[in-house]
């Protein structure tokens, strides 16, 4: 790639991983960004576009996508479908999650992850892995199934040496009731993320866990013990920690209200990320089969056979505007909910700016913060 800039692009504003910033520019040569400038040099050639430019989202709770569902399906050629639906809304990164199953569904899950890493030109959507169980509680299982939830055990923690050692990212979600201070801090060791959740413990049991070397909590306020005036519940100990939270915005899984108040609640910035918690509908058709059920999309709620909340049907994208329109949530705040602070949380800097990258892993947002292209999409529709 030549050193030298083809083409400065001067959108309306550029998020640059920290803060919007009107007016900057963007230099880009041979399909990729450069740099940024608060303005190009004396008689570079200029292109100024409509809206706001921003590093494509990254999500970190994607259980399926394109008809794709992990559990049901643990081959690269799933992953790769998965990736490839939530790309069309640019999501650029995921995290594949696999929730509590039968222990070869995890064990197939990690090899397929494994080989799609080695495969000749990886995937860059595919980031590692989230093991969304089975080490949770019963009370607060959701719609995980219950036959399957068991304690931590060597198994699970063979499968995060092995990705680790591969380089791999990897969060796990567990429960208190099924997994000892011990046991997180074995997992903290190997570089992977622990993520308290599907948990009705006790504020007291949660930081217990946070004291161990958990850094993060999975769909805040969903299938956790709630906030009361006597008893913080895990929802309470996660809002009043420094650690990180991913949280579901599509007005069914959390009052709009509650998004905003967590959000302004939090004691440190920039810990809250965005998650779509996705099933195999987002780019695909209204119906999946999980354990052997049907789960059907209507108005925009996934629901099982029990009446649970089955996944969620929405995407990064959708949950943005939605933050920003109706939560009223400050772009800025809302930009590193769904692209710097998951890349923090994954210790990815490269992933929070839009410097050095892909034009195809930026993307620009229009008057109302919905996706109108990604930057290589809109420079081959309009070229020079």
């Amino acid at each position: 790639m030549s050193a030298k800039p083809d083409l400065w692009l001067i959108p309306d504003a550029i998020f640059d991983g920290t803060r919007l910033r009107p007016g900057a520019a963007l230099a880009v040569a041979e399909g990729r960004s450069l740099h940024l400038a608060e303005t190009p040099p004396p008689g570079a050639p200029v292109r100024r576009i409509k809206g706001t430019l921003t590093p494509g989202f990254l999500d970190l709770q994607v259980n399926g996508g394109g008809d794709a569902l992990l559990n049901n399906d643990q081959s690269p050629e799933a992953l790769h479908r998965m990736a490839a639906a939530h790309r069309r809304f640019g999501t650029v990164g995921i995290l594949p999650t696999v929730i509590t199953d039968a222990p070869e569904v995890l064990a197939r899950a990690v090899e397929a992850v494994l080989a799609a890493q080695g495969e000749p030109q990886p995937n860059r959507s595919l980031l590692g892995l989230h093991i969304e169980g089975p080490h949770l509680s019963i009370p607060r299982r959701g719609t995980h199934a219950a036959e399957w939830v068991r304690p931590f055990d060597d198994t699970t923690f063979a499968h995060i040496q092995r990705l680790r050692a591969a380089g791999l990212f990897v969060k796990i979600t567990l429960a208190p009731e099924s997994a000892t201070p011990q046991d997180v801090a074995r997992i903290a060791g190997t570089g992977a993320i622990v993520s308290i959740g599907h948990s009705d413990a006790t504020a007291d049991d949660t930081r217990a866990l946070l004291d161990a070397g958990a850094t993060c909590f999975t769909h805040l306020f969903n299938a956790m013990s709630p906030m009361l005036n006597r008893a913080p519940g895990v929802t309470g100990a996660c809002i009043n920690s420094t650690a990180y939270a991913g949280i579901i915005c599509d007005g069914i899984h959390v009052a709009d209200e509650m998004v905003g108040l967590a959000i302004r609640a939090r004691p440190v910035p920039g810990r809250m990320f965005l998650v779509s918690d996705a099933m195999s509908t987002v780019g695909g058709s209204d119906h999946l089969r999980l354990y052997g059920q049907d789960v059907w999309l209507k108005d925009g709620r996934l629901v099982n056979a029990e009446g649970s909340l089955a996944g969620a049907h929405v995407t990064m994208a959708e949950a943005l505007r939605r933050l920003i329109t109706v939560v009223g949530v400050p772009p800025e705040t809302a930009l590193d909910m769904a692209s710097a602070a998951p890349a923090r949380l994954l210790n990815r800097p490269d992933l929070a700016t839009p410097e050095g990258r892909d034009l195809a892993d930026l993307l620009l947002l229009d008057a109302d913060w919905q996706v109108s292209a990604t930057l290589a999409d809109h420079l081959a529709i309009q070229p020079a």
